[in-house]
């Protein structure tokens, strides 16, 4: 059997995404997924998530970034695909 592919993903998440519990929401379903990483609010009102794990788990945190949290309206993700790196801790909330 294959080794699990590995994933990077960074992703900017535009549109009503602070003030909604859209870090904790993220953060939640990372951790769900096993998959580690970090997200923050942006200065410009955006969030940032970098998200490390199986391809199929990143997937599935980023299809869930999409719908957000009740009270979110998703305008755009960006993402960026980078080299895994497996150097992302635990899924955490950046202040």
């Amino acid at each position: 059997m294959d080794a699990e592919v590995k994933a990077r993903a960074r992703l900017v998440i535009e549109g009503r995404v602070q003030g909604v519990c859209f870090r904790a929401f993220t953060r939640d379903i990372a951790r769900r997924h096993n998959v580690r990483g970090w997200v923050k609010n942006l200065y410009n009102g955006d969030v940032e998530a970098v998200l490390e794990g199986g391809k199929k788990e990143v997937g599935i945190v980023i299809a869930n970034c999409y719908k957000g949290p009740p009270g979110s309206l998703v305008t755009n993700i960006s993402i960026k695909w980078e080299d895994y790196t497996g150097e992302a801790g635990p899924f955490s909330i950046i202040y």
